[in-house]
């Protein structure tokens, strides 16, 4: 061999060999995992396969690239969820929360991953993958390895407000988030709130609207307006079950229609809720969504 043949062999390093092999590998893999879900389609989506170990042994094949790697992986659990939000009831979210763990571990800094990905673990089914646990315990990680990031304070006290309905320590946490270098005012305000009006629906509304103000992407924004929505579903659906009340009172029967409570002059026309879909009386005597109504009043239980 000549003098240039030793020397290019001496620059081809053994992390640029590796790197061509994994490269060369995911590149096979790719045609066959999209003629296998041509062929079998929902019977083996091969897709859903994690083809790596946990992050932190993933680590020994980035060579130095964990941030690159985890944006990669960033990326697949906003696709992930997507994909699987778009199923609706079919979708199972039962890699979010594997995929969330070896992106974080890859890059214990990629805030967004904590924040966001607690949001769509632990929203309630179809919506989210409705695992409070398993979000609780991403942005636990997240805190341990930003413990000056106030932000993840608050997304921990949301979790406990909404999904487990346990006020005394949303308050106890939203407390310690306001003491975290540069947290907003109204951190310690919502202490206090939380603690003394617990699951109050206003209150509800600010958290959700905090979120929504500071979406990063579609996902997020939308899981934070079918919130919104159902909250405000609840409120009209509360103010129509007083007057179907007092109808009952004046009339001495219950109202079967809306025209019973136009003719009383207790209302005008058939109110519609968020969406535009006209409410119903139902058969208890009761204000109910339409049947083709999106509003998921279940995401507030």
């Amino acid at each position: 061999m000549s003098a240039a043949g030793l020397s290019s062999a001496r620059r081809v390093s053994p992390k640029h060999i590796c790197w061509g092999l994994l490269v060369l590998c995911l590149a096979a893999l790719f045609p066959l995992q999209s003629q296998i879900d041509r062929d079998i389609g929902i019977y083996a989506r091969i897709s859903d396969v994690l083809y790596v170990p946990p992050g932190t042994n993933l680590k020994l094949l980035c060579l130095g690239n964990e941030g690159l790697v985890a944006d990669v992986y960033w990326t697949r659990v906003v696709q992930y969820f997507g994909r699987e939000h778009m199923e609706g009831a079919r979708g199972e979210f039962r890699l979010l929360a594997p995929l969330l763990r070896i992106t974080t571990e890859l890059d214990p800094q990629l805030l967004i991953a904590y924040r966001f990905g607690a949001i769509f673990l632990m929203t309630k089914q179809p919506v989210g993958a409705g695992d409070p646990q398993a979000a609780l315990q991403l942005l636990r990680r997240g805190i341990v390895a930003n413990p000056n990031y106030w932000r993840l304070w608050q997304d921990l006290g949301f979790v406990y407000y909404w999904e487990l309905h346990d006020y005394k320590m949303a308050a106890k946490i939203f407390a310690m988030g306001s003491r975290q270098p540069g947290a907003d005012y109204w951190m310690k305000a919502l202490a206090g709130t939380v603690a003394a009006k617990g699951g109050d629906l206003q209150t509800s509304r600010l958290l959700w609207s905090e979120i929504y103000r500071h979406a990063e992407n579609d996902a997020i924004r939308n899981t934070a307006e079918y919130h919104l929505a159902a909250l405000t579903a609840k409120e009209q659906i509360d103010q129509l079950n007083g007057l179907l009340e007092i109808y009952k009172r004046k009339a001495g029967h219950e109202a079967h229609s809306f025209r019973e409570l136009n003719a009383l002059g207790l209302m005008s026309g058939v109110p519609v809720d968020p969406s535009g879909v006209p409410y119903v009386i139902g058969a208890d005597g009761c204000i109910a969504l339409g049947k083709r109504s999106p509003i998921n009043l279940r995401l507030l239980q």
